[in-house]
């Protein structure tokens, strides 16, 4: 397995951090790179609940996604897994900092090979993921 840790400070409490991301109208809003939005066709914010979407990129490719919310503690962590190929598990934690929230993202794919080919794609992704998180939480 290979993991992809990336962390962001935001200025922002974890309860408002948190709700950009519990939230489905403000998860859509920031959810992927730069440049995509999504549609949900299923959003069961709770451990074991189903999340189905499509990201929709900027050059008019649609990206479906199957995922569970594998744990959940409000305020503090989100799990996901997404079970269909690249298969991953994306841990976001939110812990108090002494500028606002430390929200880490750690993207964990069950095959190296695979992390291995997409890294030059999901490492740059995955930091814009977290400053369209931020720019939700402080709009």
């Amino acid at each position: 397995m290979t993991t992809f840790n990336h962390s962001r400070d935001i200025p922002a409490t974890p309860a408002q951090v948190f709700a950009a991301i519990s939230t489905p109208e403000r998860l859509a809003r920031w959810w992927g790179p730069n440049g995509f939005t999504n549609s949900f066709s299923e959003f069961d914010f709770k451990t074991g609940g189903k999340w189905s979407l499509v990201m929709h990129g900027p050059d008019g490719a649609n990206y479906p996604n199957d995922n569970v919310f594998g744990e959940i503690i409000p305020n503090h962590k989100v799990v996901v897994e997404h079970p269909m190929q690249p298969v991953f598990r994306l841990t976001i934690e939110l812990a108090p900092s002494s500028t606002g929230t430390l929200v880490t993202w750690a993207q964990t794919f069950e095959s190296d090979d695979v992390a291995r080919q997409i890294e030059h794609i999901v490492v740059p992704a995955n930091d814009e993921n977290l400053q369209r998180l931020q720019a939700e939480v402080l709009r």
